[in-house]
């Protein structure tokens, strides 16, 4: 497997607008991963983008892959299962 070098963010839903997608893995607003209430969402880079360094968006949190994939699987961070069947139909 791959070492995975990027660093992950945890970003307040207020900073959405201030983001530059150019400068960070995902492609636009609808490929960002949510909290499940949509007041958090995650962002992965691998170069500090220029809002974080000038302090325009300051992350909630900072992590590593493997810290992130953990709080991907926190309740947070996921669909409550008795919803899920509601997103299917």
């Amino acid at each position: 497997m791959k070492n995975n070098i990027k660093t992950y963010s945890i970003i307040n839903i207020a900073d959405l607008p201030l983001i530059d997608f150019s400068q960070i893995a995902e492609n636009d607003e609808t490929t960002i991963r949510a909290t499940y209430d949509g007041l958090k969402f995650i962002i992965k880079y691998n170069i500090v983008p220029s809002f974080v360094m000038d302090g325009s968006v300051v992350p909630l949190q900072v992590l590593t892959y493997s810290e992130a994939l953990i709080l991907a699987n926190t309740a947070e961070w996921q669909i409550p299962m008795d919803n899920k069947e509601i997103i299917k139909k």
